[in-house]
């Protein structure tokens, strides 16, 4: 087993069934949270960011000779786009001095959001989605977290910002 294979699996949760992805997603969000928690939002977007170029050679090298392929187990792109979502919260406590672990209603709307996102692919993510690539492995659960990001920001301004004045 190849070091981009492991990396593309995400060292093998993508095997885990069913629904890879959505444990893929589970498996990001855990982990996210304690980079946040532990190390702080500043690392946790240095950490999206080497996952997204790791997904994006790992995916590439994987499915080199494979167009049109999107395999399953593959879930490094549901972490790279999950913790796009969390970013959204993560950073906006952060800039208010939160140091305590996020609350959940924060990470559990970054975690549905993101997989209603990713499973209905709206717009760019599903022309992302048909490109038939290993970047369109890639670019469409970035632009789910993306969207999913938006979603969770424009929530909590609208709970917080609305409801409770």
């Amino acid at each position: 087993m190849t070091l981009t294979y492991r990396i593309a699996t995400v060292f093998g949760i993508g095997h885990l069934r069913p629904a890879p992805g959505t444990w893929g997603s589970a498996a990001a969000i855990l982990v996210g949270l304690l980079i946040d928690q532990y190390l702080g939002a500043p690392a946790l977007v240095i950490a999206t960011l080497v996952i997204i170029l790791a997904g994006f050679w790992a995916c590439r090298v994987e499915l080199s000779n494979k167009l049109g392929t999107d395999p399953s187990e593959f879930v490094i792109d549901e972490v790279a786009g999950q913790w796009i979502a969390l970013l959204a919260p993560a950073l906006a406590f952060w800039s208010r001095g939160f140091e305590d672990f996020l609350p959940w209603p924060a990470w559990v709307s970054a975690f549905l959001t993101f997989r209603l996102f990713d499973i209905w692919k709206p717009w760019l993510v599903g022309r992302a989605d048909a490109r038939g690539d290993a970047d369109g492995v890639m670019i469409d659960d970035l632009w789910a977290g993306f969207f999913a990001g938006i979603a969770v920001f424009v929530g909590g301004v609208l709970y917080h910002g609305v409801f409770l004045l």
